[in-house]
């Protein structure tokens, strides 16, 4: 697969900061979903203060779920870990995933925050601006905003709000369960965001193509052994 190359990765925090500013005005968050027959999901694994980080890219067929070609990649990154500026550690390697990949995914989920962000530039939005595809952050857990009144029946929905804006959605997948929190990354609105996660997730909380991503990701770390 290919696509254009956006930027160096060679930045010290300040810049990385000044980047993810510039580059949050490029993010297309108006565009709808069009149908989609193919989608990708992307996820990390690494200890934590480890500079070797393994990724990995799972495509399904959005009509059954079934899977249609996986990736998984080993690299070591320059970036330090600093809380914010992740997808300066993590996306190279995600990258490198998804460009072995042999099929190009109609729309891509990635595991973390897409626009519900302290600078509205989370991973979603990174690797959504480099891939040039829709793209949607589908995060477990809140890294900026609050929600109220969340219905406890799947599909119910409450929007994520932070200093008056809202960033995103808290998505209830299954009855009962807790939700997920989703947001833009690229080339898609907040609605079809929802409805490209409603749509993938099955019998588990969270999006089938993320959920495989992960189980993939673990499995290269555990098989690579220590950093």
């Amino acid at each position: 697969m290919k696509f254009r190359r956006l930027h160096r990765w060679d930045y010290s925090p300040k810049e990385a900061i000044a980047l993810q500013k510039q580059l949050a005005d490029q993010v297309d968050q108006r565009s709808p979903l069009r149908r989609f027959s193919l989608v990708a999901g992307a996820d990390v694994s690494y200890n934590r203060f480890s500079d070797v980080v393994h990724a990995g890219v799972v495509v399904l067929n959005a009509a059954d779920l079934s899977v249609i070609e996986e990736q998984a990649v080993t690299m070591r990154v320059r970036f330090p870990y600093v809380p914010g500026l992740l997808s300066f550690r993590e996306s190279p390697p995600v990258l490198e995933a998804f460009a072995r990949l042999r099929h190009r995914p109609d729309v891509v989920l990635i595991d973390g925050q897409g626009l519900a962000h302290p600078r509205r530039f989370g991973i979603a939005c990174h690797i959504g601006l480099w891939l040039n595809l829709p793209t949607v952050g589908c995060a477990k857990s809140i890294l900026v905003g609050e929600y109220k009144r969340l219905g406890s029946r799947r599909g119910a929905v409450a929007p994520l709000v932070d200093r008056g804006e809202t960033v995103g959605m808290a998505v209830r997948t299954r009855t009962g369960v807790k939700p997920v929190f989703v947001s833009v990354g690229h080339r898609i609105d907040l609605a079809g965001a929802v409805r490209a996660v409603l749509a993938t997730c099955d019998r588990y909380r969270l999006p089938e193509p993320t959920r495989r991503a992960h189980h993939l990701v673990n499995a290269v770390r555990q098989q690579s052994g220590p950093a």
